[in-house]
């Protein structure tokens, strides 16, 4: 889990999570967030200080785990109560990815958004979300891991990159995530839509100008 400056959620997320899930967490924060995690959580827990940008701490994280599954998640989210119980009845594929709701604002949003998911996955395209994805960490180092040139949608990229190499992946929605950050949604729900339909669509055709992938759009401000 990457995260900077979440001790407005790391204690939620915490909360969330059961005390026998490892969780290594690659921390470029100037509050108090890797303070909290050390308080809150003493074992199973690993902190990685970078100041990687968030597909790179992905990978950090990735290639710290040892563990043979990685579950790639985010601060700003809570995982459902019966997350980890469901999770036991995956592991034919190569990777899956869950369904991101809420529980307070926007919770239609999330519910068109979980829609979309179902739609692109019946069209054989996953619509991966870095704050709940799993996948093999022995395909996940066959594949490259995320993409390091993009500052965001790694998560959808890497996606499809998987697909495309032939692994198995699949859509899971009955295991969810809680969003609780609503910040970009505040800012414009449009405007979230699209950015984020825009340049998935362009990574995933190829068209993306390469001085172009590297800038975020305006999405991490």
């Amino acid at each position: 889990m990457p995260t900077k400056n979440e001790e407005n959620n790391i204690q939620a997320f915490l909360a969330s999570l059961p005390p026998q899930v490892t969780l290594i967490v690659v921390d470029a924060s100037g509050d108090q967030t890797p303070a909290l995690i050390q308080a809150a959580r003493t074992d199973r827990t690993h902190i990685i200080q970078s100041r990687a940008h968030i597909a790179a701490a992905r990978n950090l994280g990735a290639y710290a785990a040892q563990t043979p599954w990685l579950l790639f998640t985010d601060a700003d989210v809570s995982f459902a109560p019966d997350y980890f119980e469901r999770l036991q009845r995956y592991g034919c594929a190569d990777a899956y990815f869950g369904a991101k709701r809420s529980q307070a604002a926007y919770a239609a949003y999330y519910r068109w958004f979980v829609r979309g998911q179902q739609a692109m996955a019946w069209m054989g395209v996953p619509a991966v979300s870095g704050s709940n994805f799993l996948v093999r960490r022995s395909a996940f180092l066959a594949t490259g891991g995320f993409d390091e040139t993009l500052s965001c949608n790694e998560d959808s990229e890497y996606g499809w990159r998987l697909a495309r190499r032939g692994c198995k992946v699949v859509f899971a929605p009955e295991l969810i995530v809680y969003e609780r950050d609503h910040r970009r949604l505040r800012r414009g729900v449009v405007r979230k839509t699209l950015h984020s339909l825009t340049r998935c669509a362009l990574l995933y055709t190829g068209l993306m100008p390469e001085q172009l992938r590297r800038s975020d759009w305006g999405y991490w401000r």
